[in-house]
């Protein structure tokens, strides 16, 4: 079985079920940026949506909001790096992107035109990283929102790579916990990019709060250094997502 979570979308969901070969499963989804406040200033994370009724009005409003702000966002990172003299074109962002643009579309044309080694090394302050000099603050919705967006819409949530060591600042348990009684449903703990330590500490607190676990490659296409399946969810979890979504159901071949 395999989720697709595209950013702020399910646009690409109707296609993947159609190139389902026989006895895959696909959980339809999406990886929904929000905000939350830490130690007095505003930090971006994303909230893995998954099984829930894409026509749900008003979830649908706010990710489509998201997805005009994503390319709005992107285009100014854009035409900052034009104005620096970089030799980077939205028209070629675009192109790459094929569907709505984002930061990774921004980094494939960095790489592409030889400004960095590859898509991770964009994802610094001395390009488009957070806070970096070709970085734009983006408008997003707060995690608590989020997450009721998502239960009202039937579906069920799981906090994306909260310990990431490429994410910076931590979001901590306490904030875990806090949105555990918002309703979220579960948090990604087996991730290529949380160490060991991560793992067990997020297992500990997942079991603390009622939590799912749960775990995924991130995979984001041909040129991401990560590897489609490199990191799996337990036939356990994904039953008990399963059985606490309401919005939709896993599409089988």
């Amino acid at each position: 079985m395999l989720a697709l979570t595209d950013h702020d979308t399910t646009g690409g969901i109707d296609r993947a079920a159609a190139a389902l070969p026989a006895g895959m499963t696909l959980v339809p989804g999406a990886e929904i940026s929000c905000r939350v406040a830490v130690n007095g200033h505003q930090i971006s994370m994303h909230v893995l949506a998954y099984l829930f009724d894409r026509a749900e009005p008003r979830f649908a409003a706010v990710r489509a909001r998201l997805r005009e702000e994503r390319a709005t966002h992107a285009r100014r990172m854009v035409e900052r790096l034009a104005a620096a003299g970089h030799p980077v074109r939205w028209e070629r962002i675009q192109e790459l992107a094929r569907g709505t643009v984002g930061r990774p579309h921004v980094a494939a044309a960095l790489v592409e035109a030889g400004l960095v080694p590859d898509v991770n090394s964009a994802f610094s302050r001395e390009w488009i990283g957070a806070g970096g000099r070709f970085w734009v603050e983006k408008v997003q919705p707060d995690v608590h929102e989020t997450l009721r967006l998502i239960r009202d819409a039937g579906g069920v949530s799981v906090f994306a790579h909260p310990f990431a060591t490429s994410r910076g600042e931590t979001v901590g348990p306490d904030i875990i916990a806090a949105m555990a009684r918002d309703g979220l449903t579960g948090v990604e703990v087996d991730h290529p990019d949380h160490t060991p330590w991560a793992r067990a500490r997020l297992r500990e607190i997942a079991a603390d709060l009622g939590l799912v676990t749960t775990g995924s490659s991130d995979f984001h296409g041909d040129r991401d250094r990560r590897d489609l399946g490199s990191e799996t969810t337990s036939r356990d979890s994904y039953e008990a997502l399963v059985a606490k979504a309401s919005g939709s159901s896993p599409i089988r071949a």
